[in-house]
């Protein structure tokens, strides 16, 4: 009966973590966004786990950021919906995935497994990603040419891709 009861605890709590996706914070807190509609996004430089270095000061066009975890099913979710948008072929969208508290050998295997074609930044120390928010992925940050943020989106819902809009 008690491994019973502690095996039925353990998968609630597993299912209520993986399905939130948010951090793994044991006080409850509002999901917060740090950087709003208009502000100019901080981290102009990324490099990539492939070493490539990108200068968002110098690529002239709209950029869709996205801050995921490998092992959220929300995050899974939105990349599978990206792949089949046609923002995946826009050319005059830059797509860039940071991947919080995610190393460069497992968003190597994340790509490969989801077929991702865009640059992905290990943010194993969640450095950049505290810039921006304190808990909840993925979040999506929509910045225009000049690297200005048109809006925010938090990718808790079923079909977040469709509501990413510029104008």
């Amino acid at each position: 009966m008690i491994k019973s009861l502690l095996t039925i605890s353990l998968m609630t709590t597993l299912n209520l973590t993986l399905s939130a996706c948010g951090t793994m914070d044991t006080a409850p807190q509002d999901y917060e966004t740090y950087i709003h509609q208009g502000d100019t996004f901080k981290h102009l430089s990324l490099t990539d786990i492939h070493g490539q270095t990108y200068d968002l000061s110098k690529i002239n066009s709209k950029k869709l950021v996205i801050f995921f975890a490998t092992w959220c099913s929300d995050s899974q979710r939105m990349f599978n919906q990206l792949n089949t948008s046609s923002l995946i072929t826009d050319k005059t969208l830059t797509i860039l995935a940071i991947g919080r508290e995610e190393t460069n050998a497992s968003l190597a295997q994340f790509a490969k497994n989801y077929q991702l074609t865009f640059p992905l930044i290990s943010d194993e120390q969640r450095i950049i990603y505290s810039q921006y928010a304190n808990k909840g992925v993925p979040r999506l940050i929509l910045l225009d040419e000049h690297n200005r943020v048109v809006n925010t989106l938090i990718g808790e819902t079923d079909n977040i891709i469709e509501q990413i809009k510029w104008n």
